[in-house]
């Protein structure tokens, strides 16, 4: 061998070459030998594990749904209702029925039969689940429309509802008194609403077409007393654009009005609901094109569903019968006055008078 190579084989022998094997210690060849036993590799305590993105990924779905749900629920309480059965009679008579924002598609569930109670007046009925007074009455979301932009068209409509307020649960109205308040809301140029109203509070008994309740809500204060300072409503007030650019507003309102004999006032006194559906279509003019008068409105048409009113014939007041409450003549036509899913006048008889199937 060369000097050379002898010298570098020594080198090595006591450096050790670069590429050169190099033995395990016993500690490593104990680690090595349980992996293989074990299988896998060891975790570092500096290792970094991504999240897993299956259960983050479901809580984003589970907020989105949560999130339509509260929509739906802003935007269709009525739907949220049904669903839990509302409309149908399926809540607790303590519970709040949400506003009405459309048209129901079927008649409030039957209750449990109870009579009214001069404590209890709406027992036994699905008014008890309704809003009180004005509170029953919903408005929509304004939008220009017609002649008005949207501020005029919530001026409409809040005046609308004054007038459905005022005819039907002013409290000296309803005590026999003329409804001064919501006659001042109908124009004065309207001829024949001018006559009606002439006829309607003169001295002379009315007729059907001069009859004051078919617009306003009134009691004989020596026949009946209100139960109470509570009328139960439900309804709501639609409109869109109507004839020459004119807002017309529609209310669609039921009144439920409990009342007992005059100066009866013993606790076993008898209670009578007497429950009525308007239905009146109101007109705001464009004052360019139509002769009227700030604030007041033409009326289009008016039409009522009657129970427990009387019907012997118009006498401008409404009736109950009192100790009669329970006969039902076999030749009168049935009406649920609860059921607001089918419009007013559909079922009257030929007289016009109809039996209420519940009150």
């Amino acid at each position: 061998m060369p000097d050379e190579e002898w010298e570098r084989f020594l080198r090595e022998s006591v450096e050790g070459a670069a590429d050169a094997p190099v033995e395990p210690s016993a500690r490593a060849r104990e680690v090595q030998a349980r992996l293989r036993k074990d299988g896998g590799q060891p975790q570092g305590w500096r290792t970094y594990t991504p999240a897993r993105r299956g259960r983050r990924t479901a809580w984003y779905v589970t907020g989105l749904v949560a999130a339509v749900a509260l929509v739906l629920v802003g935007l269709f309480p009525q739907w949220v209702v049904g669903w839990f059965g509302g409309d149908g009679g399926g809540e607790s008579a303590g519970t709040p029925m949400a506003a009405e924002s459309e048209r129901p598609t079927a008649a409030p569930g039957a209750e449990q039969a109870l009579r009214p109670t001069l404590d209890e007046p709406f027992r036994g009925s699905p008014a008890a689940r309704w809003a009180d007074g004005p509170d029953g009455i919903t408005v929509p979301p304004v939008r220009a429309t017609g002649w008005m932009d949207a501020a005029q068209v919530e001026r409409a409509l809040r005046r609308s509802k004054e007038f459905m307020v005022a005819a039907g649960l002013d409290s000296g109205v309803l005590r026999g008194k003329r409804p001064e308040r919501a006659i001042a809301l109908l124009s004065p140029h309207q001829r024949d609403v001018r006559e009606y109203l002439r006829a309607a509070f003169s001295s002379a008994p009315p007729t059907e077409e001069t009859d004051p309740l078919l617009l306003f809500s009134r009691f004989r204060p020596d026949q009946a007393d209100l139960v109470g300072d509570i009328v139960k409503t439900r309804g709501r007030l639609t409109y869109r654009e109507g004839e020459r650019g004119a807002v017309e507003v529609t209310a669609d309102v039921t009144f439920v009005y409990p009342v007992t004999p005059a100066g009866d006032g013993g606790a076993d006194a008898e209670v009578i609901r007497t429950i009525v559906r308007r239905e009146v279509v109101m007109s705001w003019d464009d004052p360019s094109k139509v002769v009227t008068e700030p604030d007041t409105m033409s009326l289009v048409s008016y039409s009522v569903d009657m129970t427990n009113g009387g019907c012997s014939g118009p006498t401008g007041y409404f009736v109950p019968p009192f100790g009669r409450a329970d006969q039902q003549p076999a030749d009168e036509s049935r009406l649920d006055p609860y059921d607001r899913s089918e419009p007013v006048g559909t079922a009257t008889g030929a007289d016009g008078c109809a039996t209420a199937t519940r009150s």
